[in-house]
């Protein structure tokens, strides 16, 4: 499942996720779990065909991400391996950072950041000049309604209908809609 918050430049993208560390840290062996948000740069293409033709929209670059994950083996609900990458390299992100508050109120620290956007974009790196600037205060209005998908998505993992191994290869891949 996939959604995508687009404002001019700035888009948000949600997505449920399954997913095995081929290389994990001490206590991150195993299967994980859960939701993925980013936040990316949206870039409108030019028109391919008449005046009257859909205009292509390309999620582009990643500018920071939330893994709202847990161990697939252990406690549900736990949120024992969500972290936040807060800078990219290009496509790649940085390091995981783990964060007590993420990992114990999870939504509402998620939603406080996505209202200080501004200061997450900083960190990141990003440039800002107007458009970005009115993105970032457009997306403030919609951090509930965002906080409430990220909100279902976990739910329908929790249930198991989100979030599960590939079912075309090994458990020990990737599966996500599309992040």
């Amino acid at each position: 499942m996939l959604y995508i918050f687009g404002f001019e430049r700035i888009g948000v993208a949600v997505s449920d996720l399954y997913f095995v560390d081929p290389n994990p840290g001490k206590g991150q062996e195993g299967a994980e779990h859960g939701v993925r948000l980013e936040v990316r740069m949206l870039e409108q293409a030019p028109l391919k065909g008449s005046i009257y033709s859909a205009r292509p929209i390309n999620v582009d670059r990643p500018i920071w991400r939330v893994d709202l994950l847990e161990s697939v083996d252990g406690r549900p609900g736990s949120f024992d391996r969500t972290h936040h990458h807060p800078a990219f390299t290009e496509w790649n992100p940085g390091p995981r950072v783990f964060d007590r508050e993420l990992s114990g109120d999870p939504l509402q620290w998620l939603a406080g950041k996505l209202a200080d956007l501004d200061t997450v974009l900083e960190k990141a790196g990003v440039e800002r000049d107007e458009s970005i600037a009115a993105d970032v205060a457009e997306l403030r209005g919609y951090v509930p309604e965002i906080i409430d998908s990220v909100s279902r998505l976990l739910a329908r993992v929790g249930k198991g209908e989100l979030g599960t191994p590939p079912d075309d290869g090994p458990a020990d891949s990737v599966r996500a809609s599309w992040l």
